[in-house]
C-alpha cells in the first residue's frame, strides 16, 4: 500500500459511471482504501440541457444520492465519502450553480469550463477529451484559426463563471493549453499572461480554491499540471489557497502523478494545499 506520509490522503476530483468515469462509486472507495486515502470525494459532471455522453442524468438523481448514502453506511469509520459536483458552465445554457447544489446537499463543488460559447450545443468548442482533432476544428470553425481570440473566449468564459456563480474550487484553470501543445500559442506571450492574470485576480476576489489537477500528465495530454508552474509562483504570490486532485475517471487514477504535483507545488513555494475534513475546508501540510 502506497503511503503519503500525512499527506495528500484524499482525491476531491472523481467521476464514476454517474457521469463519464468507468467504474461504480464503490469500486473507488475501495481502490482509495487500498492507497491509504482518508477521504474520497465524488464529483459527476452537472446535468446539462441537451444530450451528450458525460453529465449527470437528473432522471438518476434519488439513485444515485440513495446510493451515496449507503456507500457512506457501509464504508463508515473506513474512509470518509463527501458529495460534490463539478459544474460545467455554459452562459445561458448551464443551470444556476447554487439551485443544483441546494437540490442535492452538495458538500462542495468544482466550476470548470469544457465547452467555449453559448446559446446552441452546435454553437460550442469543445477543448477538453482526448482528440486534438475537435479542438482544432473549432478553432478553424468558431474562430478561423484567430488563437487569441479563442483563448480569449475561454478565459472571458471563465471569468463570467467566477461572477456569476458560487462555487468553492476551479478546475484545471489553464486547460486551454491542453490540445495547444505550443502549436497555436506560448504561454510566455504578453497577451496571454494578461488574460491569466485577469482571471487570477478575480480569483484571489471570490476566495475560490484553485485546482492543481494532475490528470493531463498521467494521460500524457500535457507534460504538466493544470495549471502550470508558472502560474502556480504567481497564485503562491497572491495567497491564493490551491489543492492537488487527480480528476479520476477510473479507480487506478485516484493518486495519478500526486508526487509530480507535490513536487511542482514546493517548487512553485507552496507548503499547504487544502483538504476536507468534518463538513469544512482545512489546510494541509505538503
Amino acid at each position: 500500500m502506497e503511503n503519503f506520509s500525512n499527506r495528500l490522503k484524499f482525491n476531491l476530483h472523481t467521476h464514476s459511471v454517474y457521469s463519464d468515469g468507468n467504474s461504480q462509486p464503490v469500486d473507488y472507495i475501495e481502490k482509495a482504501l487500498d492507497i491509504g486515502f482518508t477521504t474520497l470525494g465524488f464529483t459527476e459532471h452537472s446535468p446539462l440541457p441537451f444530450d451528450n455522453t458525460f453529465s449527470f442524468k437528473l432522471s438518476r438523481k434519488d439513485e444515485y444520492l440513495d446510493l451515496f448514502r449507503k456507500l457512506e453506511s457501509d464504508y463508515a469509520g473506513k474512509i470518509t465519502l463527501v458529495l460534490g459536483m463539478e459544474f460545467d458552465f455554459i452562459p445561458v445554457m448551464s443551470e444556476n450553480f447554487g439551485s443544483i447544489q441546494a437540490e442535492f446537499g452538495l458538500d462542495y463543488s468544482i466550476g470548470s469550463v469544457h465547452l467555449v460559447g453559448k446559446g446552441a450545443m452546435e454553437d460550442l468548442w469543445f477543448i477538453d477529451g482526448p482528440r486534438s482533432e475537435i479542438y482544432d476544428a473549432g478553432l478553424e470553425k468558431f474562430y478561423g484559426w484567430d488563437i487569441r481570440k479563442a483563448v480569449t473566449a475561454y478565459y472571458r468564459q471563465v471569468n463570467e463563471m467566477l461572477e456569476t456563480q458560487k462555487f468553492d474550487v476551479i478546475g484545471h484553470l489553464d486547460k486551454i493549453k491542453m490540445h495547444n501543445r505550443d502549436r497555436f500559442f506560448r504561454e510566455d506571450e504578453p497577451w496571454y499572461i494578461r488574460l491569466v492574470d485577469e482571471t487570477l485576480e478575480l480569483v484571489r476576489q471570490k476566495g475560490v480554491i484553485v485546482e492543481i489537477n494532475t490528470r493531463g500528465i498521467y494521460k500524457k495530454r500535457s507534460t504538466t499540471t493544470y495549471p502550470g508552474p508558472e502560474i502556480l509562483k504567481k497564485i503562491h504570490a497572491m495567497g491564493i489557497p490551491v489543492m492537488i486532485n487527480s480528476d479520476a475517471h477510473m479507480p487506478a487514477e485516484l493518486n495519478g502523478e500526486f508526487k509530480t504535483a507535490i513536487s511542482i507545488a514546493q517548487n512553485a513555494g507552496i507548503r499547504e494545499v487544502m483538504g476536507f475534513q468534518a463538513k469544512q475546508w482545512k489546510t494541509v501540510p505538503l
